[in-house]
């Protein structure tokens, strides 16, 4: 028996609008979803679809349009705008659980591997109208999908699923063209190689900093005191002044989670109380932190670029998504 010939596609799902998304992305992290509830959007689509489809999916891309969090405004302090639960059958009143939300306008784009009965223009549109149609029905990172807003745009946006050329140059150019369709917007990709770069830097002066104190310090809005001297040309004498300075940036970086550490061996199916699928092994997990970048579309030179794949290492537990992005030596400095 031969094995069924292949070919590698992108699937696009351009200027989808999903309402009260989570925006708790993680126990230290707020703001936009977790990159796993995009690959965890994947694999349930994958397994909607089934494998008669002929499609497999292997990573996913995130193009963010706009951003809305519900949350209040008035300076440096941000709180969630919370829901006063039913009361519960006792009539007492049930507690408030903090439940951050955002409202999001994102395009998602999926690398996949078509069965040869999907390499005809026609039967391609028709999957990708059928994706369309079932992604209207699911949940994104806990948000609902709902219809664009009227007159939003002149031509509805539709779900494409295009075969991706052999040739490396004619990609790169089929890329340039798609990555103009997804402005206004920004892409979210991997900055590891900064959380690397601020450690050696910080260990220069510490050399016990370890890679929590790099993360944290560039997670944050750092300042220092500057020392200026002036001179008074009428006297000549010299004044000093102290004066603030905030470090300038690498770009529009924020830190992210990309995965999970496991804390425990994995239990049979069934065999932990109140575990949301009985039916699958189980795990104690912590969040694993790094940094990530927001850069505008046209700035990548192709999909490896964009899109995040989810790996697992069975040695050390490790539940992990990995972009290849790699910034060029004279990136600019926003």
């Amino acid at each position: 028996m031969t094995e069924q010939p292949q070919s590698e596609a992108l699937l696009v799902l351009p200027r989808l609008r999903v309402q009260n998304a989570n925006a708790i992305s993680s126990p230290m992290t707020w703001g936009f979803p977790a990159i796993t509830a995009f690959t965890g959007l994947m694999t349930a689509l994958e397994r909607r679809l089934g494998p008669s489809m002929g499609i497999a999916f292997y990573s996913v891309g995130v193009v963010c349009h706009s951003f809305e969090p519900q949350v209040t405004q008035g300076g440096y302090t941000r709180s969630f705008h919370l829901t006063r639960n039913p009361l519960l059958q006792d009539g007492s009143t049930a507690a408030i659980v903090e439940e951050g939300r955002i409202h999001l306008d994102i395009t998602l784009v999926f690398e996949v591997e078509l069965a040869a009965a999907l390499l005809g223009e026609a039967e391609r549109a028709q999957l990708a109208a059928h994706i369309g149609d079932m992604i209207a029905g699911m949940r994104i990172a806990g948000g609902s999908v709902v219809s664009p807003l009227p007159g939003k745009f002149r031509y509805p946006s539709r779900s494409t699923l295009a075969l991706v050329p052999d040739a490396l140059e004619e990609r790169r150019k089929e890329f340039r063209k798609l990555s103009r369709r997804w402005l206004p917007g920004f892409a979210l990709v991997s900055r590891d190689d900064l959380l690397q770069a601020r450690l050696a830097e910080l260990q220069l002066t510490v050399p016990g900093a370890t890679l929590l104190d790099a993360w944290l310090d560039l997670s944050r809005l750092n300042h220092h005191a500057v020392r200026q001297k002036t001179v008074d040309k009428k006297t000549g004498d010299t004044a000093e002044a102290m004066e603030w300075m905030t470090d300038r940036r690498p770009g529009w970086i924020v830190p992210m989670p990309v995965g999970f550490a496991a804390l425990s061996d994995l239990h049979g199916p069934g065999t932990v109380a109140g575990a949301r699928d009985p039916r699958v092994p189980f795990r104690f997990v912590e969040s694993v932190y790094s940094m990530g970048q927001w850069i505008s579309p046209h700035r990548l030179t192709g999909v490896s670029d964009l899109v995040w794949e989810p790996t697992y290492d069975p040695a050390s537990g490790l539940y992990r998504c990995f972009n290849a992005y790699q910034a060029p030596p004279s990136f600019p400095v926003s």
